[in-house]
């Protein structure tokens, strides 16, 4: 089972191939694919590799599938004495990702002259 920790507008996600995952909105790209480099952890069979604080040589590529508003949230603001009341519905828009392959490319490949 290969699966990789993948960090997303400051939430942290555990995604797999084949995965569906919603995240807060992202600016989509103009092929419909986005790269994901901030992996966080990646396990691999027996193999375990932390990042301090992501692993550098590790990508996510995901594929947009579009955009989805999610339930709606209710802001109340209250003063109390003065009969101050105000209630605000909010729908976040998610962005649905699914998750084509997690790419880890070998240290020899990266040669530095």
């Amino acid at each position: 089972m290969e699966y990789a920790v993948i960090k997303i507008g400051g939430k942290q996600y555990r995604v797999s191939k084949g995965d569906i995952v919603e995240v807060d909105k992202q600016k989509p790209k103009t092929d419909g694919t986005a790269q994901l480099d901030q992996v966080l952890l990646l396990v691999s069979g027996s193999k375990v590799k932390i990042g301090k604080p992501k692993i550098d040589n590790v990508k996510v590529k995901a594929k947009i599938l579009g955009e989805k508003k999610g339930r709606k949230i209710r802001v109340a603001k209250f003063k109390s004495k003065v009969r101050y009341r105000k209630v605000i519905g909010f729908r976040p828009v998610f962005t649905r990702l699914q998750i084509m392959e997690i790419e880890f490319k070998t240290r020899s490949s990266d040669s530095h002259g």
